[in-house]
């Protein structure tokens, strides 16, 4: 099958199950991605000013700027929508082309997302159905999972932010457990110094301002690390028990029950129920189904969900990559969290 011909009948599939084509903005605002992603983002991008200065970019990633027109469209409804078209972004391998082909289909602002993750894997497996393959996988994630196992561990407050925050940057992720477990990063000698200073400026003058910051704030964020101190005991043992979760994988079948056996080992107050995930056969439409603990890291802006669908036939190679990004629209500037899940196609790969 061509590579239009494929593209049209994938497209024919998801408006069938109920999904409005929409299209795309193709600039956005830069200010818009570097807010949520970082200046160093910057260097995958495509931008340019217009005539009143306003920096614009060429849209890096369909989801991204699918989420952009929800959010100044005010949108206060749920939407099942989809779209075509290319993303604009430099890779960090000279040879990546910065033109990427997709398709993109999504459930933005509804409130049943157990059912929407579903139906969402369901639309992914109908536009693959009339390719000829002989095998294939699934692979399942879940960020969420991550993120409440985290909040039950005994680690810092701050700490626990911070590796949320970098999961998906995998070896900065790793550095961060290298210095939770050994504390090689603190030198007790300069922290009895800034105790000494901490003593020092809460008798001084707390409104005066050093390098944009008021005295008061400085020792408030000095405090509560005084309170929440790093232990090495504690920090290795948080870190054996996140490197043990991360190394699960199994058929989906056996997921709830190994992920709630590492938690009643590790005495840790958390339970999967066995319909927590979309999907709980281990063989669908010729597809091998896994769960991975660590799978997701590739994409920050993941939540709860994540899988991926790669097939092969002698003439076709096709990947699915999808997810659930609760807190994206937030992130660009909504005022609230949105519930959003959604896939892309790759015809990349075609």
């Amino acid at each position: 099958m061509k590579s239009r011909n494929l593209s049209e009948n994938i497209l024919k599939v998801i408006k069938s199950n109920g999904y409005k084509y929409i299209d795309l903005d193709t600039v956005i605002d830069t200010n818009l991605i570097l807010e949520r992603s970082g200046e160093n983002f910057r260097r995958f991008i495509f931008s340019f000013n217009d005539q009143l200065g306003n920096e614009l970019c060429l849209r890096p990633d369909l989801t991204i700027a699918s989420c952009v027109r929800y959010l100044n469209q005010n949108k206060k409804s749920s939407e099942k929508i989809f779209y075509s078209g290319q993303a604009f972004r430099k890779g960090l391998n000279k040879k990546d082309s910065v033109i990427r082909n997709q398709i993109g289909f999504e459930i933005l602002g509804s409130f049943t997302e157990k059912k929407d993750d579903k139906k969402i894997i369901e639309t992914s497996l109908k536009t693959i159905s009339k390719i000829k393959y002989k095998s294939g996988n699934l692979v399942i994630g879940n960020i969420e999972i991550f993120r409440l196992l985290l909040d039950k561990l005994d680690c810092p407050a701050r700490w626990k932010l911070r590796l949320k925050r970098h999961f998906w940057r995998e070896k900065y992720f790793n550095d961060l457990l290298k210095r939770l477990e050994t504390n090689s990063d603190i030198d007790p000698t300069i922290v009895e110094v800034d105790k000494r200073k901490y003593t020092r400026m809460i008798n001084g003058n707390l409104k005066k301002d050093v390098a944009g910051r008021s005295i008061e704030e400085i020792l408030l964020r000095f405090d509560s690390k005084i309170k929440d101190p790093r232990r090495t005991k504690k920090g290795s043992n948080v870190v054996k028990i996140l490197k043990e979760y991360l190394k699960i994988e199994c058929p989906i079948n056996q997921a709830s029950k190994k992920l709630n056996l590492f938690f009643k080992k590790n005495k840790i107050n958390l339970r999967i129920q066995d319909d927590y995930f979309p999907i709980t056969k281990n063989k669908i439409n010729k597809l091998n189904v896994r769960f991975n603990s660590s799978f997701g890291r590739h994409l920050e802006y993941y939540t709860g969900l994540v899988f991926k669908i790669d097939i092969k036939s002698k003439s076709e190679k096709l990947n699915i990559r999808g997810g659930r990004y609760d807190s994206l629209i937030k992130d660009l500037g909504f005022k609230k969290n949105i519930p959003a899940v959604g896939a892309a196609i790759n015809l990349k790969k075609i």
